[in-house]
Formats: C-alpha cells, structure tokens, sequence
C-alpha cells in the first residue's frame, strides 16, 4: 500500500535546508515537510529546561498533526538536548539525529588537531563531550562556541550582507598551531554553518577540511527508511513551516529555490 506520509526535517531556522537538499537528492521519491522553530531562534540562548519543554510540545503537535514516516532532528543543539526524550515520547516514530561529526574527523585528522565549530548550547552538552571522549581521545580537540555564526548564516542566506570581518571573528578560534602542527579539520556541528563553507576557506589562515554533516545524516535517513517505496505523485508538493508565520516574499522566493512551499503554521493543528 502507498505511503505518502511526510519525512518530517527539523530546525530552528534555514539550517537545515543543508540536510533537506541531501534528502532530496537521496529520496527524491520522499515527500518532505520542513519545520523551522524560528520563533525559537537562536535556539542555542535558551534556558536547557525551557528550551527541551518546547521542543516536546512542539513535537507532540507536530506528530499529531502530520503523523510524519520519519523525523530528521537537523540541529544539533536540539538533538544533543532533547533526542532521548523525544525517541522517548514517541517510540512509533522513527528519529534521525545530529551530532558533531567528530568520530569522521578523528579518523581523517593528519595532524591530530581538530576543531569543533558549534553553537554555545552544543559546546556545553555533555553529549559533546561523550563523542570526544568515546571517538578522538588520542586527538587535540579544540570545542569553538559561536554566539553570532547562526544568525550571521541566516542573515547570508536572506541576502543580507555579512562582512569577512564579522565572520572572522567567529571563526578565529578554530585554528591553532602546536609543535609544527595545525588544525586541520573543522568541524561544522551547526547545519547553518555549511552555507558560510566557501567563506570560510576564503578567510581561513591555511586550508581545513570543513567537515559538513548533511550528507552522512541523509545517508542515516535512507538507511531508517529503506528503498522499497513507491514513487510518490506528482500532485504532492513539499512544505514548509516556520513557526513565526513570516509574510516575508523574500523567505517566500528562498524556500521556493530549495523546492518548498511556504504554509501557515498552527500549534492547534489536528
């Protein structure tokens, strides 16, 4: 029997419209409905407590009212706080997480020294800390917390200017230089940041890896999903919601240039 119900992507902003196009590319049979909490963002502000209570209501909704095949958690800050939980909440539902990729980092490191590039909210996680330890323990892993990089990426992807100096700033800490060594893989533990990637090499002092997460958790969906499916009709379109409810026409035409269709978000929605 046909199933046409929604993979579900998550975040809290444009972030992880990096992981929707790897999906895309991947499952292009998928029906795809994403969900940016960008009444929330920047979500790596908030209170743990608060910020773990809004996503289980949210994903109570969000569940009940799309009952999606799959949900792709696309933020590693939601994730890395609230994936238990939510796997907890709702055992049906299948869940696709995102982590730091550091176990792929200590296994391509030459030098040894890595950088974690992340929003504070990710950098403080114990969750974190549990990869480092688990994955790169021979490694010098350096944890880099960025107030501003997310909402510098969203200001970027709307077409607002970003300037190498604001984007310096963030980024400086990643690099370090040890008895002849460099860092030389960054880390990208936020999907926002992919979409800054080309910036990046062009301000970096020497040449990293920029380790982007999209395409190993669109690969983990694929794997949760199978390829036994029908192909889905052609009158189906993907959506998105954002939980603001913007009117803006510009995120309206930057959503349509990934393939979605902007609808009306409702926390009552049955």
């Amino acid at each position: 029997m046909s199933d046409n119900r929604p993979v579900l992507i998550f975040d809290s902003g444009l972030g992880g419209l990096t992981v929707l196009r790897e999906a895309r590319y991947l499952l292009p049979y998928e029906t795809l409905l994403y969900v940016a909490d960008d009444a929330a963002f920047p979500i790596g502000r908030w209170p743990e407590d608060e910020l773990k209570q809004r996503l289980l209501s949210l994903f109570d909704n969000l569940i009940a009212s799309h009952d999606p095949k799959a949900v792709v958690i696309a933020c590693n800050t939601a994730f890395t706080l609230a994936g238990e939980a939510l796997r907890m909440a709702h055992p049906d539902t299948p869940f696709v997480g995102t982590v730091p990729a550091i176990k792929p980092a200590a296994e391509q490191t030459s030098s040894g020294m890595i950088s974690v590039l992340a929003t504070p909210g990710t950098v403080r996680r114990t969750y974190t800390r549990s990869l480092i330890d688990s994955f790169a323990s021979q490694c010098h892993v350096r944890l880099v917390g960025s107030d501003m990089l997310a909402e510098l990426a969203e200001k970027y992807l709307r077409g607002e200017a970003v300037s190498d100096e604001e984007l310096q700033v963030e980024i400086a800490d990643c690099f370090l230089e040890s008895d002849g060594k460099r860092t030389d893989i960054v880390v990208l533990a936020c999907t926002h940041y992919p979409f800054l990637a080309n910036r990046f090499r062009k301000i970096a002092p020497w040449p990293v890896d920029w380790l982007d997460p999209a395409e190993a958790i669109a690969r983990q969906l694929v794997r949760v999903l199978g390829t036994d499916t029908e192909t889905r009709p052609a009158s189906v379109a993907d959506i998105a919601l954002f939980t603001s409810n913007p009117e803006a026409p510009a995120l309206k035409r930057l959503i349509a240039g990934f393939g979605l269709k902007l609808e009306a978000y409702s926390s009552k929605t049955s």
